[in-house]
């Protein structure tokens, strides 16, 4: 299983905000510091603020912030957020049309796999994981 870029993104975001705590940041120190597109990152932005995760200021001295503490972000909630599908085979998905579903026991198997990695993710928040020394800047 692979997460999205979108995810990737979703996550790198809220540790750098989480890093930088004491100040705003840009949609455009972020791109720059991880090396991605301001566009992309634009649209992870966007979400993580519907989602009530960043509050974001717009137009000059604008910038965002986490809009909640590290340590109320839950690692699993932001990725059920930024991911939009979790069905890893067909038959997890809708629109299932895979001939064995009835007898396969992997349907079974995979749910609780994937039950099992959001109970771990779970058990985490961004506080746990965004790690105060990756960022040094200003």
């Amino acid at each position: 299983m692979q997460l999205s870029r979108q995810s990737d993104l979703a996550l790198r975001v809220l540790m750098y905000a989480a890093q930088r705590e004491e100040a705003s940041v840009t949609i455009a120190e972020i791109a720059d510091f991880h090396r991605v597109s301001k566009n992309h990152l634009m649209v992870v932005v966007n979400r993580l603020a519907r989602a009530g995760y960043l509050d974001t200021v717009r137009g000059r001295g604008g910038g965002l912030h986490l809009a909640k503490p590290p340590g109320e972000i839950r690692v699993g909630d932001v990725l059920r957020v930024a991911e939009s599908n979790f069905a890893i085979v067909e038959c997890l998905g809708a629109g299932n049309t895979c001939r064995i579903t009835r007898s396969c026991g992997l349907k079974g198997a995979l749910r609780q796999a994937m039950e099992s990695f959001f109970k771990t993710l779970d058990s985490y928040t961004l506080a746990d994981v965004a790690g105060k020394s990756l960022v040094r800047l200003g």
